[in-house]
């Protein structure tokens, strides 16, 4: 029961602070000393250093003389837009004979003291003497945010009855304040994001009336920080709108809007303030240092580490003390071996990315490569760079997935140099055989695994003859078809040549008889027949005839 009263307690507490806070501003047209029913009041300044204080005459409580004395801030207005803030100090004392009225003073840093007495009239207080009295009083400039001291007196002054306190006048963060102050009124900004134009389209309501407005975009780092845009609204244009380009959706880009007035207070609207994933570019590698580096163009608290990320998915395993918490300052890792599975980490909140700065192979400083210069096939290390790897001969097993390493060797390349490593094709070609080599001239690298698949099931030397059977006919059916071709080749210009030489030793010879025609009864031809006569026989006889037909 108590827990729910205490609950029920808190709740309240809590509706009726939020209630305060939205409530607006008392309002008074002007400011004035308002004392008890019955009780006449009269006002005149007072000085902070009173003479000495008297003793107090007996009979006087001098701790139950003030009761309950309440600060708070009022409205005065003279229009929609011209209000200033007003403090309103009331004070209820139990009145006395020896009691003739109250001093009231207000301190300010930096300014000097006010005070005033409100003495009461000798009737009155012989009316009152005895009675819990009020004085109220609302006519005490005060500024934003402004720290005041309270000191309330008797008067006259008796010694140990004084109360002090001290009250801090409310900021613009009241919504009455922001449309009603003028040193409040900033403005309302409402935008719209175009991504494919780079755009931001910004409209302005509840402005400062009868003022110019400023726009403008910058970079939120403890200050904004002006990124070359800067828009002027006229007052007295219908319609206060603007476009303002940007070049990239940062989370600390923010829309600055101000009215064209001395120490104007400033209103910040940030359009992608939720889009940190912006921020992770401009990653930077120093191939002679071989640093890696990454500046925040924004304030964030990250922590960036390095990992390793796996082939078979998107899994990025940290780097052992690689860690580094991040919010302003550039990072720097030294020592960096820039191998395409080695990443940054970016981790804010409870959300991570990764970045892969060397996945393009630019930076690549060594690899692993298996050749085959005659009849059997090598291992080598092909490195940019001097280095030292550390290479481990290992191999999965069905009952364990983690490549276990059975030997370890050392291996030191020389800048644009390969090394042959010292293992046998029967190493390479096992069930599951794999290399993990890693750098170890450097403070972070990850472990490669390097695994053969072009090994095939078959025994090296089985394999080996297979091949070369294979690669045997090739060669042969590539020589038949050369011959073959050459053999149609000279077969044609043989038979050119010949037929030339033919009709040369035609023409030298002999001669050919005149065509006869053969025609039929309707005179149509029917065939036609050409012969030649050797002239040199006795009997001359057709050597051959040839007959066309039409």
């Amino acid at each position: 029961m108590i827990l729910w009263v205490a609950l029920l307690m808190m709740s309240q507490s809590c509706l009726n602070g939020a209630a305060a806070e939205n409530m607006g501003l008392e309002r008074i047209e002007t400011c004035s000393t308002k004392c008890s029913q019955g009780l006449q009041c009269k006002t005149k300044p007072d000085y902070l250093f009173h003479p000495m204080c008297q003793n107090p005459p007996a009979g006087l409580n001098t701790s139950s003389v003030f009761h309950n004395i309440s600060i708070s801030t009022v409205m005065r207005c003279e229009g929609k837009q011209m209000c200033s803030l007003r403090l309103r100090i009331k004070t209820r004392l139990q009145l006395t004979e020896s009691i003739h009225g109250v001093s009231i003073c207000t301190v300010t840093a930096g300014m000097m003291a006010n005070c005033r007495i409100y003495s009461f009239t000798k009737a009155s207080r012989a009316r009152k003497s005895g009675l819990q009295v009020e004085v109220e009083n609302d006519c005490t400039d005060i500024s934003l945010k402004q720290h005041v001291q309270v000191i309330v007196k008797t008067s006259p002054s008796y010694c140990g009855i004084t109360w002090t306190s001290t009250y801090d006048a409310p900021g613009c963060i009241n919504e009455d304040l922001r449309r009603h102050v003028p040193e409040c009124i900033t403005g309302r900004l409402s935008y719209e994001v175009n991504l494919e134009k780079k755009e931001l389209n910004v409209s302005v309501t509840d402005m400062l009336e009868d003022h110019n407005y400023h726009l403008r975009l910058c970079l939120n780092n403890f200050i904004c920080a002006g990124t070359g845009t800067n828009t002027l609204l006229k007052k007295e244009a219908p319609v206060k709108t603007a476009i303002l380009p940007f070049s990239r959706p940062l989370p600390c880009l923010c829309i600055e809007g101000w009215s064209s007035v001395i120490d104007a207070t400033r209103v910040q609207v940030c359009p992608f303030k939720d889009r940190l994933e912006e921020l992770w570019l401009g990653i930077t590698f120093d191939p002679l240092e071989e640093a890696l580096s990454w500046e925040p163009t924004c304030p964030v608290a990250a922590v960036v580490a390095l990992c390793q990320k796996r082939e078979e998915g998107s899994i990025c395993v940290d780097l052992p003390h690689s860690s580094q918490n991040v919010s302003r300052k550039k990072i720097t890792f030294t020592k960096v071996d820039p191998h395409p599975q080695l990443c940054m980490k970016f981790t804010a909140g409870f959300k991570s990315w990764i970045r892969c700065p060397f996945v393009d192979r630019i930076f690549q400083a060594w690899e692993v490569a298996v050749t085959r210069p005659q009849e059997h096939e090598e291992v080598k290390v092909l490195s940019q760079i001097t280095a030292t790897l550390s290479v481990g001969l290992c191999a999965k097993s069905a009952a364990s997935p983690v490549c276990q390493t059975n030997e370890t060797h050392f291996v030191h390349v020389e800048k644009h140099k390969s090394v042959v490593l010292n293992l046998t094709m029967e190493e390479l070609c096992k069930v599951n055989a794999c290399l993990q080599i890693k750098r170890l001239d450097v403070k972070y690298a990850v472990t490669v695994m390097h695994c053969f698949a072009q090994c095939d099931q078959l025994p090296p030397a089985i394999s080996h003859v297979t091949k070369q059977a294979t690669w045997d006919l090739t060669w042969i059916l590539v020589f038949a078809g050369v011959c073959i071709s050459a053999i149609v080749i000279v077969t044609l210009v043989l038979h050119v040549m010949l037929t030339v030489y033919w009709r040369r030793k035609q023409k030298e010879n002999g001669s050919y008889c005149t065509s006869e025609k053969q025609t039929g009864k309707d005179n149509r031809l029917i065939f036609d027949v050409a012969c030649r006569f050797n002239e040199n026989h006795p009997k001359p006889k057709p050597d051959f005839c040839v007959v066309s037909l039409p």
